[in-house]
């Protein structure tokens, strides 16, 4: 007998106590859930105040999800303070029975919430065995349940949910007893409705402060350089592919070799766009244990999985409305690119161990310092994710193939470090600058950089130079 099956408490006789003290029990039960904005503690303190009155085994919520019934909230007359997902509680139920777990989106016109959605009227089912009229009927039976009232929950004459009290007895809800639990339904409608608004506002609260985090971290962490810096040919024709397709929402794919500039194309073309007021977020998915991405990139409800004490929101549905950048997408998994092929197609996903689907409206820049294509025909990266991603493909030439551009760059970078230390530099020593157009810079831009840094931190005088041997402490 699982936790479900073992909720029957001695209750009252059914109907005893109703129509005699309708009114005191209207006001019991305004008391009990008035004093909660969590569906769960409020179903919770409905229980407790009806059990003495009414037989019953759980209550429910469902909501509306665009052409399907949700199952909100769900809770048992045997576990009132129980707080897992719904989904978790619905696994265990079905693991004690050895069955598969009750789906909590169904379709409207195979619920019962498609008969209230035209009614407005509650319905009984006396005996769910015999009168089964919905497919979730069949579910309801293999967990037990034999019998069961929904009733509407109503806003302003706008039907925001139905409630479900159900009974693991065949039984009939006398006309006192709906007229009772209508009455209630009538309570529970305006604590359900702010309840669901204190949830989305949670969520959007969470979403706005890693937003906030997001961005800080961007002015914290962002490069010295904030624009691509040069004049080659190579670099011109990027820079213009960049200004192209800045102003559209196209998925970008950023090619190039470590260190030479994508994250900057990344910001360059978020700046340059209609989303440049919302954030962009960075993943690195190389940086990402495998075991960790999906929450990372999705989110995972509260309990989802050892060490889930709470709901996170996850990049992507943190970027909403803005720009997500993944670096180093060839170290994504197969089943990773499975999910973001999802997002990138359906503007769809579902937190790590939620059942809700999520909709985001975001702009998706990939960088890669792999041939992607060969990666495809190696069998390590999806065919129909690459075409996704490669819509629009912007090229990053390698410092090595553009060398009349080091000069430009050694005194960008030479002037703007040495501002930020109290230095000031007047002048490149010429055998300095003819060693570094030498050079085939296998860091490319991010070692010339790392390579000026250390110059000017051991420069002692207005002139820029590099000790012999500078750069051939690494390959070349």
């Amino acid at each position: 007998m699982n936790a479900f099956q073992n909720c029957r408490t001695k209750s009252a006789t059914p109907g005893k106590y109703v129509g005699e003290a309708n009114a005191e029990v209207i006001l019991e039960v305004a008391k009990a859930i008035g004093a909660y904005l969590e569906l769960s503690d409020l179903l919770g303190a409905l229980i407790t105040t009806l059990k003495p009155i009414l037989e019953f085994g759980a209550v429910g919520i469902v909501v509306r999800d665009g052409e399907y019934a949700k199952l909100h909230s769900f809770i048992t007359a045997g576990a009132p303070e129980h707080h897992d997902s719904v989904q978790r509680l619905l696994e265990r139920y079905a693991s004690d029975l050895d069955i598969e777990p009750l789906r909590t989106r169904i379709p409207i016109n195979d619920h019962h919430f498609s008969l209230i959605m035209s009614s407005r009227e509650p319905y009984v089912c006396a005996d769910v065995e015999t009168k089964r009229r919905f497919l979730t009927d069949d579910n309801f039976l293999k967990y037990g349940i034999r019998s069961y009232v929904a009733l509407p929950l109503t806003k302003q004459g706008e039907l925001i949910g139905v409630v479900d009290f159900f009974s693991l007895k065949r039984r009939s809800f006398t006309p006192e007893e709906v007229t009772l639990l209508r009455d209630v339904s009538h309570l529970l409608s305006i604590p359900v409705s702010n309840a669901m608004a204190y949830e989305q506002t949670n969520v959007l609260h969470k979403q706005l402060q890693i937003e906030n985090l997001l961005l800080q971290d961007e002015i914290v962490e962002r490069s010295i350089y904030e624009e691509i810096v040069g004049s080659s040919t190579s670099l011109r024709k990027a820079l213009a592919a960049i200004d192209k397709v800045a102003r559209t929402d196209s998925t970008v794919l950023v090619t190039g070799e470590t260190g030479t500039g994508k994250e900057l194309v990344a910001h360059a073309i978020h700046r340059r766009s209609p989303r440049s007021a919302r954030a962009l977020v960075k993943v690195n998915c190389a940086a990402l244990p495998s075991e960790l991405i999906a929450s990372e990139l999705f989110g995972h409800e509260k309990g989802a999985f050892t060490g889930a004490l709470q709901q996170r929101i996850g990049r992507f549905e943190a970027a909403n409305g803005g720009t997500i950048f993944l670096d180093q997408i060839e170290e994504l998994t197969m089943e990773m690119q499975i999910a973001l092929l999802r997002v990138l197609q359906e503007k769809e996903f579902e937190r790590v161990g939620g059942n809700r689907t999520l909709r985001t409206y975001v702009r998706v820049i990939a960088a890669t310092n792999a041939d992607l294509h060969q990666e495809v025909c190696n069998g390590r990266f999806r065919m129909d994710l690459y075409y996704r991603l490669n819509v629009f493909p912007v090229h990053m030439p390698a410092l090595r193939d553009r060398p009349g551009d080091i000069p430009i760059l050694v005194d960008y970078f030479a002037a703007r470090l040495a501002g930020r230390m109290g230095k000031r530099i007047r002048h490149i020593e010429k055998r300095t600058l003819d060693a570094m157009q030498q050079y085939s810079w296998p860091g490319n831009i991010r070692e010339l950089q790392n390579i000026i840094e250390r110059g000017i931190i051991l420069a002692e005088g207005e002139v820029f130079r590099l000790e012999p041997g500078a750069l051939q402490s690494g390959p070349s």
